[in-house]
């Protein structure tokens, strides 16, 4: 039984997703010199040390008290969009806060369900910054994601195997960013000369959702 309805396979219950935000956590805390680079490049360099601060406060709070996947997601969403500083917190809160309130519902979620949440918090972030894809932000990571998530959602794929596809999405998304010329954020005024390197917050992005994979991979 792989992938149909009410095999084991195609869903998580929402109440055990606190090991998913714990692995999300990891994978900024592994990647905070590499995030730093990267934004040092055409950016001012502090991508690594923001996204860092608030993951790390969020497992301080929260790592000994009990908390659901949406629960984790609106916790963590609300400590980057008030806690960290820079243009990124208020972003990335938006999306998490997004997510949290499309799930806050679900007693388990679904490759349907999980699609439905990330959309909405793509939903949130574009109703605070303009991007599209090819722009050069974490629209470029986030969107393709979405959109192979909610076709996955509809053909009734395997859980696994679904998730497996939005990282390789998320991945080319990311990678995608090098060819292009930044429009928002401080690298915009670079214009030409930020061609040619990746766009920190599509990386930081793919970090997350490829965490955020693992972790549900872990609990199917």
């Amino acid at each position: 039984m792989r992938g149909h309805g009410g095999s084991a396979m195609s869903i998580f219950k929402n109440a055990d997703g606190k090991s998913v935000l714990l692995k999300m956590v990891k994978g900024i805390q592994d990647n905070k010199a590499y995030l730093g680079e990267v934004d040092g490049l055409i950016g001012d360099g502090d991508h690594g040390m923001n996204m860092n601060k608030g993951f790390s406060l969020f497992e301080e709070r929260f790592k000994d008290k009990e908390f659901s996947f949406s629960e984790g997601l609106d916790d963590l969403g609300t400590i980057l969009f008030n806690e960290i500083g820079g243009s990124m917190g208020p972003i990335y809160g938006n999306i998490l806060m997004g997510m949290a309130e499309a799930g806050e519902d679900l007693e388990e979620i679904g490759v349907a369900d999980l699609a439905a949440m990330l959309e909405n918090g793509l939903k949130e972030l574009q109703d605070i910054v303009e991007a599209q894809v090819g722009d050069k932000t974490l629209v470029d990571t986030l969107s393709p994601a979405v959109d192979v998530l909610k076709a996955a959602g509809g053909s009734g794929k395997d859980y696994k195997e679904a998730l497996e596809e939005m990282k390789a999405a998320a991945e080319k998304g990311r990678d995608s960013t090098k060819d292009m010329v930044a429009k928002f954020g401080r690298s915009s005024r670079l214009g030409e000369r930020s061609r040619g390197v990746l766009d920190a917050g599509a990386t930081s992005c793919c970090i997350i959702l490829t965490a955020m994979a693992d972790g549900i991979i872990e609990l199917l």
